[in-house]
């Protein structure tokens, strides 16, 4: 059984390494030359609570350059899932699985579309972790990893990734249906990360705050109005479980705000993007998700367009 990794930045680093630690065959692809190359001599570097180690990766800037993979695992960031969905398709096994847990919305849909959408695993993670540099990232937390097929895939082919996974210190759970699961998921990514980038808080800051609490709580529930409409059972304490999860990483700067500190591309678009999108569809007003959604592009395009 060999795994392959698309994108090799925190969460891919982090499983492709705990992984490989485990003695599966794995390979790891990342387009950013500077973070393989250090990966390639010196190791990734893996900050855990202060303990350091250094992990030695099969690690690749060219996908074409890897051997034919059982499972792929899709960790780059939503604008380059399309990408990483054609990649996928020439790297993969004949009865492979590819599996995402992306945040956001569409990821397994622009994956569904370019293979067999039975190929398709989604879920979610609760694992943390941050890039700190090239070559280099912080463990920033464990918790559970639940998956399930995106379009009626065999469930017996989930149940043998979710081994695979939990072989390799990812304890995972299966359940049929996921598309709950990715909305709470969702929810807690649109109470935070937008919020967070733009006001240059760390994620404990934002619960601090009444305004930007109250921000959080209106942004979740637009999300909770489109979600439903289309019928899929959130949590109902969204809110609140929104609010739990900056406390819990009351350190931590999401994502988001990350990215934007870095002048990388975001995410906006599968988050907070994707409930205005959709409540366009349905015709749901979504003012607070469209404001964060248009700040963050605008303040993006400042920095990608130089």
């Amino acid at each position: 059984m060999r795994v392959t990794f698309i994108g090799a930045g925190a969460m891919g680093g982090l499983f492709g390494s705990l992984m490989t630690e485990a003695g599966l065959d794995v390979q790891l692809v990342d387009i950013w030359e500077e973070h393989v190359e250090m990966i390639k001599a010196k190791g990734l570097r893996i900050d855990c609570d202060g303990q350091i180690r250094h992990v030695k990766l099969d690690i690749y800037t060219d996908y074409r350059l890897t051997r034919p993979a059982d499972l792929v695992i899709v960790f780059v960031k939503g604008p380059q899932t399309a990408a990483a969905a054609s990649a996928a398709t020439e790297i993969i096994a004949p009865d492979g699985m590819v599996l995402t847990l992306q945040n956001g919305l569409g990821n397994a849909d622009i994956l569904a579309r370019a293979l067999d959408p039975k190929m398709v695993i989604t879920g979610t993670t609760s694992y943390g972790s941050m890039v700190l540099g090239p070559g280099s990232i912080r463990h920033a937390g464990i918790g559970p990893t639940v998956i399930g097929p995106w379009a009626g895939g065999d469930l017996n082919k989930v149940a043998a990734t979710a081994q695979i996974l939990t072989k390799g210190s990812i304890e995972t759970e299966v359940k049929e249906d996921v598309k709950a699961l990715v909305w709470n998921k969702l929810m807690v990514n649109v109470g935070i990360n937008a919020i967070v980038a733009l006001t240059h808080i760390k994620n404990g800051q934002l619960v601090d705050l009444e305004i930007t609490k109250e921000l959080s709580r209106a942004a979740v529930e637009e999300g909770l109005a489109v979600a439903k409409a289309l019928g899929i059972n959130v949590r109902k304490d969204a809110v609140e479980h929104c609010w739990w999860v900056a406390e819990e990483t009351a350190k931590a700067r999401a994502s988001m705000g990350q990215d934007v500190d870095a002048k990388r591309q975001t995410e906006i678009g599968t988050i907070n993007g994707a409930v205005v999108r959709l409540g366009k569809e349905l015709g749901i007003e979504t003012p607070i998700n469209f404001a964060l959604t248009a700040l963050i592009e605008t303040w993006q395009s400042s920095y990608l367009n130089k």
